[in-house]
């Protein structure tokens, strides 16, 4: 789907360690990501060498963003987005995601090192879709999402890809800083909780960047994105709201997958209403076409989920902490620190004590 940055795909990034699945899978993952470090070129030698006029325009301002990221936004300074990475096709990694055909909690995979995560990652996409056909055949929904974007966790010097790089400029900008912003803080176990912190980043940092430029154009081309992806979200809210009550209702399974079918039916048929008023918004028409051209399911609403729920909560916290990022950062990390219910309730009692009326940027 557009915009949707899949920010960390823990399983592909350590797949050479440990025996929690096959041997095929960590093969995948590890020389998948050795394919991507090798391609990588210094950017300047790429735009000294390159007869792409529109590349190189586009690497000189990948360039200032990188620096305005760790100068203003307090983000890692190292060798990340400082080199560029071809690899000729759409994705860098495809991710599957499961769900149980009642039940919006996916399921998860663990990790010797990035710990439990929601989703699998592949190099390849015929490999994801083998999986997500396994999958789907022993009775869960599924979806199979292209990643243009993953984060190594500082683990690697993680290159500009050519699977984004021409991006619109403001949504180039949200992926760098959300990418970098995973190299701060990372939770085992708790995907939500790292994709809400990176995608409450990215917004706070596109504001703050798209005020220093001053550029009209930017603020107009953000102000589109933004209205789309606040449609798409109002969408997926209501529906996964109707869903919940209803998989935690008394009704008989076949009841339940009556409705589970209209309600997903009717966040469709709104998708198309919207989608002819507001140009654009058939950039969400990957998400909706859903795993074989089935439609969207359970799957594909949890994958949305892990990017935005915890997001209000993040930016009520900056704002208890004077909008200071280098503070903000401190005070995530000692949340990150605790428990699973302490690092929650915490957040709970941010958003609670600062409500704020945020647009969550998420998938």
């Amino acid at each position: 789907m557009r915009g949707a940055v899949a920010a960390l795909s823990a399983g592909v990034l350590l797949a050479a360690c440990g025996a929690l699945q096959t041997a095929d899978y960590y093969w995948q993952g590890a020389s998948g990501q050795i394919d991507v470090l090798s391609r990588a070129q210094p950017i300047d030698d790429v735009i000294a060498g390159s007869d792409d006029a529109a590349l190189t325009r586009r690497l000189v301002r990948v360039q200032a963003i990188r620096t305005y990221a760790s100068h203003e936004l307090g983000l890692p300074d190292n060798l990340s987005f400082t080199r560029y990475s071809d690899l000729g096709r759409p994705f860098v990694v495809w991710n599957v995601y499961a769900a149980p055909q009642l039940s919006l909690s996916p399921r998860q995979w663990c990790f010797p090192v990035a710990g439990c995560v929601n989703y699998r990652g592949y190099f390849s996409e015929d490999e994801a879709r083998t999986e997500a056909a396994r999958l789907a055949r022993a009775g869960d929904d599924v979806y199979v999402s292209g990643v243009p974007a993953y984060s190594t966790l500082g683990y690697f010097n993680d290159p500009i890809l050519s699977t984004f790089v021409r991006w619109p400029e403001t949504e180039l900008a949200r992926l760098v800083f959300h990418e970098l912003a995973h190299q701060i803080v990372y939770v085992k176990d708790d995907s939500v909780f790292n994709e809400s912190f990176a995608s409450a980043v990215e917004e706070v940092g596109v504001e703050r960047w798209l005020k220093a430029e001053g550029n009209a154009q930017l603020d107009a081309q953000f102000a589109r994105a933004q209205k789309q992806r606040a449609l798409f979200r109002d969408l997926i809210r209501e529906t996964r709201e109707r869903l919940t009550s209803l998989y935690a209702s008394d009704a008989t399974d076949d009841a339940k997958h009556t409705e589970k079918t209209a309600a997903l039916a009717a966040m469709k048929a709104a998708y198309e209403a919207a989608r002819e008023g507001v140009p654009g918004m058939a950039g969400y028409d990957r998400w909706f076409a859903g795993y074989a051209n089935r439609g969207p399911n359970n799957a594909s609403l949890a994958s949305v989920a892990l990017y935005t729920a915890q997001v209000p909560a993040f930016r009520a916290l900056l704002a208890q902490e004077g909008h200071d990022l280098p503070r903000f950062y401190a005070r995530v990390k000692e949340i990150a620190a605790e428990p699973r219910s302490e690092r929650d309730a915490a957040l709970a009692r941010a958003a609670a004590a600062v409500p704020l009326p945020v647009a969550i940027v998420g998938q």
